[in-house]
């Protein structure tokens, strides 16, 4: 594993490019940068064995699929020790599709997505705040998710 691999130019494009499509073929990119295939295939394997590149996925619109209630929940836990099950019992549930370990006020910050309001509150009241760790939680409601990207190499 190449580790604290510093990216190059080529690098970077190569990374901008397959970030804007994922499914781009290797000969494509080569002939966009003026090199050879094996030469794409070597760089993208040299940033995936330095965990630059962690993989490819489909993004999916979770509004699409009926997912229209995004929010965000601060979580107070009874004790710092309590980290580990509280995170364990979170993970279990689908609808919490990101989970942070903070500083500041709250010890998770957990993003859920939810079909609708009747939909959060069940999640609220029957899962979230019925697991034992948990001290106390603050919800906020998401209008709009105005900027959405991912780091430019």
């Amino acid at each position: 594993m190449a580790e604290n691999m510093q990216p190059d130019n080529l690098d970077r494009g190569i990374l901008i490019a397959l970030m804007d499509n994922a499914r781009t073929a290797y000969a494509e990119l080569a002939k966009q940068f003026n090199v050879s295939p094996g030469t794409i295939h070597v760089r993208v394997e040299k940033m995936k064995q330095a965990g630059i590149i962690k993989g490819t996925r489909v993004e999916i619109d979770p509004k699409q699929l009926g997912y229209d209630v995004c929010c965000f929940i601060g979580i107070i836990l009874k004790s710092a020790k309590n980290y580990p099950s509280a995170l364990a019992r979170l993970e279990a549930l689908n609808e919490v599709v990101e989970a942070y370990y903070t500083t500041g006020h709250y010890s998770i910050f957990i993003k859920v997505m939810c079909r609708s309001i009747d939909a959060l509150q069940q999640v609220l009241i029957n899962k979230i705040q019925t697991i034992d760790e948990i001290q106390s939680t603050e919800t906020l409601i998401s209008l709009q998710n105005p900027i959405m990207r991912t780091i430019i190499p």
